[in-house]
């Protein structure tokens, strides 16, 4: 049995090569009942993968809600995913997917689970703009052989937040707290999920910080180039343009590994405080992120958690 170092060097290695892990699963046809289109979600969130359990109907319930089952001790609540994605299953509802996301455990039930591969983040394109209503982060391209198949990659993120909405404020500006840069900078942040931009840049506003926000690894190192070039016509440290860079790690074409990796390799950003702002949660994750070179790791998503954070990494 591997154990969590082993898990977590394999997962480092992987990552300094901006690659990943993608479980790929089938939630039965759309609602035309002729296609059967091929999901994903990142192997990071997968706790474990089981036959469908007995379930428990709880009254009162939110729709796809199925209910909760017991799980070696552990009560989990089991979400519809088919339903979910607009799916019918054709051969019903046989494989739990137990996630571990933003501190919380559910399980997503699907209808068959086919294959875990290995991709690189640039075989990941965005899919802002779809018309998947925002379920879907990204398009995954999987050459097998001389075909090659499209896998969409669900945003957990989205779906936990549709079905189950916080009846507290997200941002409370009085207890976020203002947060001080020097003038003329901002905070860069990546994320590629939608829901994760809106309430990130609520955050920040609430820090009273200028801030540019980004959709991908890619589009941020980008970002930060064109800075850094600025920064040096003008003889200014990068730091008087970018304060600290908050970056997500799941995205396509670069992820955030990548992204910290290039930042803390280059002779002029690697001066720049970072800042890992991840919904990747359990023990063995979290090790993880902060092997990658990061100032700091703070979980998705708690205003004052993640004003706090990027206060202490600027006195550093």
């Amino acid at each position: 049995m591997k154990s969590i170092q082993q898990e977590v060097d394999e997962r480092s290695n992987l990552a300094g090569n901006n690659k990943f892990e993608l479980l790929l699963f089938r939630l039965g046809v759309d609602a035309q009942g002729d296609r059967a289109e091929l999901f994903g979600i990142n192997v990071f969130k997968i706790r474990e993968i089981v036959a469908m359990p007995e379930i428990t109907a709880v009254a009162g319930s939110m729709p796809h809600v199925l209910g909760v089952v017991n799980l070696r001790g552990q009560i989990i609540q089991v979400l519809d995913l088919p339903a979910i994605a607009g799916c019918v299953p054709k051969t019903g509802l046989n494989i739990m997917l137990v996630t571990e996301f933003a501190r919380t455990t559910q399980g997503f039930a699907v209808e068959a689970v086919e294959d875990i591969v290995r991709l690189d983040w640039n075989q990941v394109l965005s899919a802002e703009g779809t018309t998947a209503g925002g379920m879907v982060t990204s398009i995954a391209r999987i050459e097998d052989g001389e075909q090659t198949r499209l896998a969409q990659v669900l945003d957990v993120e989205t779906i936990l937040r549709r079905l189950q909405p916080s009846d507290e404020p997200d941002v409370d500006p009085a207890s976020v707290g203002k947060v001080k840069l020097k003038e003329g900078a901002v905070i860069l942040a990546a994320d590629d999920s939608f829901v994760a931009r809106a309430l990130i840049e609520e955050g920040l506003a609430a820090m009273g910080v200028h801030y540019i926000m980004t959709k991908s690894g890619k589009e941020a190192w980008d970002k930060l180039q064109a800075l850094s070039a600025q920064a040096e016509k003008e003889g200014k440290p990068i730091t008087d343009k970018v304060a600290l860079l908050l970056t997500d790690l799941e995205m396509p074409e670069m992820d955030g590994f990548t992204l910290t990796r290039n930042v803390k390799q280059s002779s002029r950003l690697g001066v720049l405080p970072v800042v890992i702002h991840s919904s990747l949660s359990g023990t063995t994750n979290e090790d993880h992120v902060r092997s990658v070179g990061a100032d700091a790791y703070v979980a998705k998503f708690n205003a004052d958690d993640l004003a706090n954070t990027i206060r202490s990494v600027l006195k550093q």
